[in-house]
């Protein structure tokens, strides 16, 4: 794992996975979003990303996402993770799509 955004991703899944998102949404530009993969934008702005991972934080304490296999090319990361609620309880796969401007995370789309 050497490339800068490869990196920054994973950091970004250790605090996601610390319910930090404060240092989460470090990572991201002003005007960064969370979607559904070419779909509707699910948290705008940083300040969106921000307020809605702590409302999810608080209705899911011991979520965390596992990331299995990572992918970099150009100005786009991939992740393929699999999130539990809780343990022993649901789990989901999903495919996170980070794309980037410069250094920071511009947008994040989400298959799952």
């Amino acid at each position: 794992m050497t490339d800068a955004r490869l990196e920054t991703t994973h950091r970004m899944i250790a605090l996601y996975n610390a319910q930090d998102a404060d240092g989460y949404v470090e990572y991201m530009t002003d005007t960064a979003c969370e979607a559904t993969y070419r779909g509707a934008v699910v948290r705008e702005g940083k300040e969106g990303v921000r307020s809605g991972l702590k409302a999810m934080f608080a209705q899911f304490p011991e979520n965390r996402a596992e990331i299995l296999t990572s992918y970099v090319l150009g100005e786009t990361v991939v992740l393929h993770e699999d999130v539990s609620r809780a343990p022993g309880g649901e789990t989901f796969e999903v495919m996170s799509i980070y794309s980037f401007v410069g250094d920071k995370v511009d947008r994040v789309e989400f298959i799952r």
